[in-house]
């Protein structure tokens, strides 16, 4: 095993990361690959091969697997820690994603909901595990550590650049299934080149970073098999016909549960947590990231469903005699990122140096405004389509463009205000409960989305400009509390910096 402090033998930083960088972002190519198509599937008419599902369903099912993929993260880190270890769980779940996209590939409409939920399953046990290992390369005084995440992050989104090209051609020159059948491939090179590498990453992923005794390890693994078996049976009766789910009434039961645990959860930790005063602000301080940051996938999720299908019916995708493939467009963000991430990281240190830099409160509300900002955008794009004639591609990679500047606001600022201002004890409990937010985020995102009705252009516009008021009204909010939480922010990165320098001495 190399000395990981030593090894540079990727671009500096150890060969684990390439490992760790070719895995993800082959998973991240089936992931979005996927889901850049999967609307479009569910939306399609019987006779054109997909499901004849109407809209306001197929956008709740959408908005019900997005938000599982986030939400089986928890018990998927869960599982790692106590029961099997970071790597066997990356080998496992991507072995559940590639058997289920290959069955995906199977013409069936059974096959096609099972396989939904064993996606969530696996992509719940690969992914937060593959980023947990990824900080498991360096130490805790390796300066390497923000650039490797920083490359590591570039993995991810050419891995969604290939998955919506690939899958997105796929989808319309040769088919549904041969799109899912080439995700089951992308994922399998993964699995390849994990196999062939693993021995690059560090011991400490081999097994559980908790210790439980055998009788705790057997309860728990007698629980997820109660799970399991519990999960299949439901989903044979389901499919038998016994019983009948209402995909858009579950997606609001869900988004209500998630929303209930997110609070009762957080006022466990807040009340019971023998938290001091500077700890309960920055608790406060995080409570209004948490807000902007469902607010925020709420809309940015739109970009599956609503905007995706606006692209498919009411864009003008020709260049020349060219048609552009629907999914193609959502492949902009993931452009953006690639593009615009050394300008945003180079802009926050330049403005730390010239001036006080704004809190994490105000920046997320920067993100959720400029997100918002977006969809006035589409606002426009819909009055011209609700006037009868096709918007030019323009509004929606503007719209685009600006949702990933919204991001790049938001999201890496909001991880980093969740790991710098949760109580130390409280740590992964929060970056836990902060994930809560995406699941939030996609649920309501789903909900959303099924406003968008194809037989009624005319309420397009107000949808789109519903999204825009409620992101942007909710970003200032934010922006005006954030300009307060700004201090207590201050005082909890004070005293954590104070806490450290004594340990040090110590």
């Amino acid at each position: 095993m190399t000395d990981q402090t030593k090894d540079k033998s990727f671009f500096g930083h150890p060969k684990g990361l390439q490992t760790l960088f070719m895995t993800e972002m082959w998973e991240r190519m089936s992931y979005y690959g996927m889901r850049g198509i999967l609307v479009l599937f569910m939306t399609a008419l019987l006779q054109e091969g997909g499901l004849g599902l109407t809209t306001i369903t197929a956008t709740a099912i959408y908005g019900l697997y997005t938000s599982s993929v986030y939400f089986m993260g928890l018990p998927g880190g869960w599982i790692a820690d106590r029961l099997i270890g970071g790597k066997k769980a990356i080998w496992y779940g991507g072995i559940v994603i590639m058997c289920v996209h290959i069955v995906l590939a199977i013409p069936n409409e059974s096959s096609f909901f099972v396989g939904l939920i064993l996606v969530a399953l696996g992509t719940g046990l690969l992914k937060p595990n593959i980023t947990a290992v990824v900080g498991q390369l360096y130490g805790s005084e390796d300066e390497r550590r923000d650039a490797g995440y920083a490359i590591y992050y570039m993995g991810i989104n050419i891995g969604s650049l290939i998955g919506y090209f690939v899958c997105g051609y796929l989808m319309e020159s040769a088919g549904w299934h041969y799109a899912f059948g080439a995700a089951a491939v992308g994922m399998g090179l993964g699995l390849i080149q994990f196999y062939i590498t693993h021995r690059s990453l560090p011991e400490v992923s081999d097994k559980p970073s908790v210790a439980i005794s055998d009788s705790a390890r057997k309860k728990s693994w007698s629980i997820i098999g109660m799970f399991l078996v519990a999960l299949a049976v439901v989903t044979a009766l389901t499919l038998a016909g016994t019983i009948s789910i209402d995909a858009v009434s579950l997606a609001e039961k869900t988004a209500i549960t998630l929303s209930a645990l997110f609070i009762i959860y957080f006022a466990f930790i807040y009340f019971f947590g023998n938290l001091d005063a500077t700890e309960k602000k920055g608790m406060w301080a995080l409570l209004l990231i948490c807000i902007a940051s469902a607010c925020f996938w709420s809309g940015f999720e739109q970009a599956g469903s609503s905007l995706n299908l606006f692209a498919r019916d009411y864009t003008d995708r020709f260049i020349s005699t060219f048609e552009i493939p629907t999914a193609w467009f959502q492949s902009v963000n993931s452009f953006f990122i690639i593009v615009l991430t050394p300008f945003f990281a180079a802009f926050w240190v330049k403005l730390g140096k010239r001036m006080v830099t704004p809190g994490y409160g105000l920046k997320t509300a920067f993100g959720l405004i400029i997100m918002g900002s977006g969809f006035i955008v589409m606002v426009f794009a819909a009055h011209i389509a609700a006037g009868g004639g096709k918007s030019a591609a323009f509004f929606l990679i503007l719209t685009y463009f600006l949702h990933t500047v919204g991001e790049l606001c938001l999201s890496p600022i909001a991880l980093s205000a969740v790991s710098k201002l949760s109580p130390r004890r409280y740590m992964g409990q929060m970056m836990g409960l902060f994930i809560f937010t995406y699941s939030i985020g996609s649920i309501i995102a789903g909900l959303l989305a099924g406003g968008f009705d194809p037989d009624n252009v005319s309420e397009m516009p107000s949808l789109f400009q519903f999204i825009a008021t409620f992101s942007i009204g909710v970003g200032a909010i934010v922006l005006l509390i954030g300009m307060f939480s700004r201090k207590w922010e201050q005082e909890v990165v004070e005293r954590k910096e104070v806490l450290e320098e004594v340990r040090d001495e110590k």
